[in-house]
């Protein structure tokens, strides 16, 4: 028996509302014509995203559709433009080239040969997570499925948790999704983790990412965590896990068949002395905004596991600040810690979601100004690049000069986390390598870095 007492166990298996379970249903790019609500909008619409989903991969589950996404608004509604794909998304050439393909009534595999050939023009691995990442063994071989950028933190993608309850349209990791093994990051042999860790005594966080490590079942996630509470593995402090399912399936964590073996994991792994944390990804509040949702993020910490919230500023979902603080102020009064905004990396469909440096900063000010200090806990915006993840700090003047002020929240090299530099002010640049020094001064890990 896991778990330490009856009471504890009727305190993580309660759900406190009348709600009827659903199945699990999900819709791909093949599926598109059979998705009833797709009826209302235009016929072009329709054939757009047909175009689209044959480059960047597509799939939705009925949970979002009938309780996420507001029809009436459709299609600017944000939850829907957080899962169907938009024209905007591929370049005019890239989507004319894709569509003349589909159009001239190309075989398959013919198609899959225009797509793979796109797809390689997306920057589908950025910021060197293949060639940088990679950890090797003992022998010098590399790791395949984990990643080690940051000295305390190594990434663990296990195999079954390599897809979604849903896809967000501009996920970083979309490679992940389209049937491409050598564009892949993923494992089954949990041993060579195992071995890593053991010779890495500096690593303190294991996080488990994907996809999404919530689509396993309990029983193959609890497999590959429990050897984590050996003694051997004391130095592994803090075991993390990336998820979007208390959004896109909070059913998860209530009413599938192994959730409460999920739960009782959870609760597991924190009373052994493991600091538990749910890596969340949240993108709007409205995410927040159901019965089910709350929920089970109130299940979720009943376990001890403590849940951390993250998402980037997207345009056409959260490219404001009205939506950030109400986001922020509705996760601190569920529980949820608020931790990153990010900015929109690049690759995938980044043209369509990136916003200008200065404006996330102004977002992220004005909504920083609508929370309180609890809600300020949330770090940004940052960007997930090469050398690490730097923050926008502000915008000031040095001699007259108009600059941006930055620093490394974290980074590949420990010497540069929490310091600070300036780049040159510029209200075009979306990204880190867009930066240019300041008159005098050199940014020579952002040129070491491009």
């Amino acid at each position: 028996m896991l778990l330490n007492s009856q009471s504890t166990r009727s305190l993580l298996r309660a759900v406190d509302f009348e709600y009827a379970p659903q199945r699990f249903t999900v819709y791909t790019a093949r599926d598109l014509d059979r998705i009833g609500q797709l009826e209302r909008l235009p016929a072009e619409l329709r054939y757009e995203m047909k175009v689209v989903s044959s480059v960047l991969p597509f799939r939705v589950n009925e949970y979002v559709l009938r309780e996420l996404i507001d029809w009436e608004r459709a299609p600017e509604d944000p939850m829907f433009q957080l899962t169907f794909p938009q024209r905007g998304m591929l370049s005019d050439a890239h989507f004319k080239r894709m569509a003349i393909a589909i159009d001239s009534g190309l075989e398959k595999k013919e198609l899959q040969v225009v797509a793979n050939e796109i797809r390689a023009e997306l920057n589908p691995h950025p910021a060197g997570q293949l060639e940088n990442n990679l950890p090797r063994d003992e022998s010098g071989e590399p790791i395949n499925g984990l990643q080690h950028k940051y000295k305390e933190t190594v990434l663990f993608f296990p195999s079954q948790g390599q897809t979604c309850h849903s896809y967000c349209t501009f996920c970083f990791r979309w490679a992940q999704f389209i049937g491409d093994k050598s564009l892949r990051i993923a494992t089954t042999e949990a041993e060579k983790l195992y071995s890593y860790l053991r010779h890495h005594p500096e690593v303190t966080d294991l996080l488990v990412t994907g996809g999404d490590p919530m689509v396993m079942k309990s029983k193959q996630l609890k497999a590959y965590l429990e050897p984590l509470l050996h003694p051997e593995f004391s130095h592994i402090q803090t075991i993390r896990i990336g998820t979007k399912a208390l959004t896109f399936w909070p059913h998860r964590f209530i009413f599938d068949d192994d959730a409460d073996e999920l739960i009782e994991l959870l609760h597991h792994l924190v009373l052994a002395g493991k600091h538990v944390a749910i890596m969340a990804h949240y993108n709007h509040w409205r995410e927040l905004d159901t019965d089910v949702a709350r929920a089970a993020i109130r299940r979720v910490r009943a376990t001890g596991a403590e849940i951390r919230s993250q998402g980037p500023l997207l345009a056409h979902i959260n490219d404001n600040s009205g939506d950030w603080a109400k986001l922020w102020n509705e996760q601190v009064k569920l529980g949820v810690n608020p931790y990153y905004m990010f900015v929109e990396r690049d690759t995938g469909a980044r043209r369509y979601f990136e916003v200008p440096l200065y404006r996330a900063w102004q977002i992220y000010r004005d909504a920083m100004k609508q929370v309180s200090g609890l809600g300020r806990t949330a770090r940004g915006p940052s960007m997930s690049a090469g050398p690490g993840k730097v923050e926008i700090q502000g915008v000031t003047e040095i001699n007259g000069e108009k600059v941006f002020v930055l620093r490394f929240i974290q980074a590949r090299d420990h010497d540069l986390v929490q310091r600070p530099f300036f780049a040159q002010y510029d209200e075009n640049v979306t990204w880190y390598d867009q930066l240019r020094p300041v008159q005098g001064q050199a940014l020579p890990f952002l040129e070491a870095a491009r």
